[in-house]
Parts: C-alpha cells; sequence; structure tokens
C-alpha cells in the first residue's frame, strides 16, 4: 500500500497548535490502520490547548489532539478478526488494561493504567493516519454517517451519565449546561423515558437548540442571581423538584444549585469537570438525603449510543454548527473555544466532506 504524508494537528504549548507533518504509525497485531475521516472538536482538547492539560494529564511534549472521531480501515495486524479493509469505524478512545480489577468489572473507564486517546502523552486522532485497538471499533452500519460516528464518543457520555443517575420512565430531570455534553444528556435522557427534562443555561441560543433536540422547558440564568429564586423557577418550570438533575459544566454555581433543587431523597450526578476544591452544602444535601453521584467519561456505552443512531432514536447531526478541513485546525478551535457563530460542535474533516458517507440515508 503506497502510503501519503501524514498530517496532523499538533499541540506544542499553551496557546500553540500547528497543522505539521507527523510520523504515520504502524499497527501493531492487534490494532488496525485508519485513514481518519471525522473528529470533533471537545471541551477538553480546547482545555489541553489553553491550560496544558487537565488534572492528572500534563502536556510535556506536542501531541497530535482530538478523540472524537471515525475513520476507514486501510490495513489490519496480523491478530485482527472482525474488521478488514474498507470498514468504516467509530473510535472508542478509552482502552484501559483489561486484566486489573477495575477493566474485569466492566469499569474500565477508571483503570489506573488506561490510556486515552489525546490526554497527554497519547497521541489522538486528528491527523490523516491513526491506529487504533480492533475492540475499541466499531463497525458503522451502511447507512449512519462519517460524522454521526464520530459524534457516538460524546453521545457515549449522556449515556453513561444517565445510566448512573437513574434516568428512567417518568424521571422528572434537570441539565445543567447546553453545551454539546448537555445536549446529548437531554437527547439520551428522553430516549430513556424520562417525563420531563428542563435545561439551564446562561445562553438563549443554546437553549433554543436545547429545545430542538428534546428539551421540554428551559430556563435562561444570569451571573448573580439569587439561588433561592431560581430553585423556585426551576420548580415551576418542571412542576415539581427534579428527582434526577445532572451537572454538565462544572461550574461551582451549578453544583450547588443543583444540590439546592433536587427532591428529598434525589440523586444529583456529577459530569462536568470544573474547579478541584468547590463551596458547596454539603450538609444540606446530606439532612435532605440528595445523593451525589459522579460519571467520568463513559464505559461500555458505545453499543446502545450506535444504536440510538443507527435506529434514528437520536439524531446527534443537530449538534454539529461548523465544519473544517484538517488544515483549518487553528481556526477550527478558535470557533470551538468562543463559541463564534453560536458554535456547539464544531468537526473538522480530515478528508473531503461526505467521501465516506452513504449516498442517501436509509
Amino acid at each position: 500500500m503506497a502510503r501519503k504524508t501524514n498530517v496532523g494537528a499538533v499541540i506544542h504549548g499553551v496557546e500553540d497548535l500547528r497543522v505539521e507533518q507527523v510520523p504515520i504509525p504502524s499497527p501493531r497485531e492487534n490494532e488496525v490502520l485508519l485513514q481518519m475521516d471525522c473528529v470533533g472538536i471537545c471541551g477538553s482538547d480546547v482545555h489541553v490547548l489553553t491550560h496544558g492539560g487537565f488534572g492528572q494529564y500534563k502536556l510535556h511534549q506536542p501531541m497530535v489532539i482530538g478523540h472524537e472521531s471515525s475513520g476507514v480501515v486501510i490495513g489490519v495486524g496480523r491478530s485482527v478478526k472482525h474488521l478488514k479493509v474498507g470498514d468504516r469505524v467509530a473510535l472508542e478512545p478509552a482502552i484501559g488494561c483489561k486484566v486489573c480489577k477495575l477493566c474485569k468489572a466492566g469499569r474500565y473507564n477508571l483503570c489506573p493504567d488506561g490510556i486515552y486517546s489525546a490526554s497527554p502523552p497519547v497521541h489522538g486522532t486528528l491527523q490523516n493516519y491513526y491506529t487504533h485497538p480492533e475492540d475499541c471499533c466499531f463497525k458503522l452500519p451502511p447507512h449512519v454517517t462519517m460524522e454521526e460516528g464520530a459524534l457516538l464518543e460524546p453521545l457515549a457520555v449522556g449515556v453513561h451519565s444517565c445510566r448512573i443517575a437513574g434516568v428512567g420512565l417518568g424521571s422528572n430531570v434537570l441539565v445543567f449546561g447546553a453545551g454539546a455534553i448537555g445536549m446529548v444528556t437531554v437527547m439520551v435522557a428522553k430516549a430513556m423515558g424520562a417525563g420531563k427534562v428542563c435545561v439551564l443555561d446562561l445562553v438563549a441560543s443554546k437553549l433554543e437548540l436545547a429545545k430542538s433536540v428534546g428539551a421540554d422547558c428551559t430556563l435562561l440564568v444570569k451571573k448573580g442571581d439569587k439561588e433561592e429564586d431560581t430553585v423556585k423557577k426551576i420548580h415551576q418550570l418542571l412542576g415539581a423538584a427534579p428527582d434526577i438533575s445532572i451537572e454538565c459544566t462544572g461550574a461551582e454555581s451549578c453544583v450547588r444549585l443543583g444540590i439546592l433543587a433536587t427532591e428529598l431523597g434525589g440523586v444529583l450526578t456529577l459530569v462536568g469537570i470544573g474547579p478541584t476544591n468547590m463551596n458547596l452544602p454539603i450538609t444540606i444535601a446530606l439532612v435532605r438525603e440528595v445523593e451525589i453521584r459522579s460519571a467520568f467519561r463513559y464505559a461500555n456505552a458505545y453499543p446502545a449510543a450506535l444504536a440510538m443512531v443507527a435506529n434514528g432514536t437520536i439524531d446527534v447531526t443537530k449538534l454539529i454548527t461548523h465544519h473544517f478541513d484538517l488544515r483549518e485546525s487553528v481556526e477550527a478551535f478558535k470557533t470551538a473555544r468562543y463559541g463564534l457563530d453560536g458554535a456547539i460542535k464544531v468537526m473538522i474533516h480530515c478528508q473531503g466532506r461526505n467521501m465516506n458517507n452513504p449516498i442517501k440515508k436509509i
């Protein structure tokens, strides 16, 4: 196979993103070589660019960014059994060690020895060619687009979050944040049978999109609003206190509201990653028995995410607001970072747009 030049979006340091030539990887025995197609920009990608990493993941050397992705198999390792050249796949970026107690219990997202694409120092997918383990690649049905394949990653976050929260038939759900993760959480919650879903955000245009993807009601808030007033408005909109609140912003003010607004004995699930230390009314959570749970990334959620997209239950393409070519990655990140022109999900195309998409969706 004649290989072409590999170009990738490489973060060299804080505020230093370059589109440049990178080595073409070779697949190990359990891996496939992929020609990347679509890569979405995630908030964590932007955070690596602006802060040099996040949490324990610190950037110490140049790294290719990107982890919401789809591609086409163009080579296979000798132990690959279920994928072949030409298969279109979505990539799950979380790779556990497969032998520790957590991995064996199905909680590989917590594996202490696991790796995650585009979490320093592991290179990400925003390049022309990339290798990935076969068991972390999900073959796309013929009618599913490459954009949908890339968006299985944030959708999997929504699936995992709603599972952790215990969303079910008739649940009253409050979602904090109308960014991409808040949106997929709304979609999944409705698909899992939530009776009412209310979304809270600071930006009116995002709330309008939230309504279009399934939110029953929305609340536009302003910085400085009194907590007790906001809680009352939430309860009025839902007709009752939410039995489940899902926090997707990481903002201290929203975590506080989650504790105060959730009904007695309800569940607050933390998804957004914010400051390490927060000033929270923990005693109020205690006496009201508001159970605080956490959802980190996802585990075993890709099959459900793919099924909901493939059967038409969820249309994730509504979240895509912008398209860029790989060589326009610097501009794409600027658009995502500052939310320019109402940006929600910015999609970068490593090949010609629609090159690997079905001619017409079924």
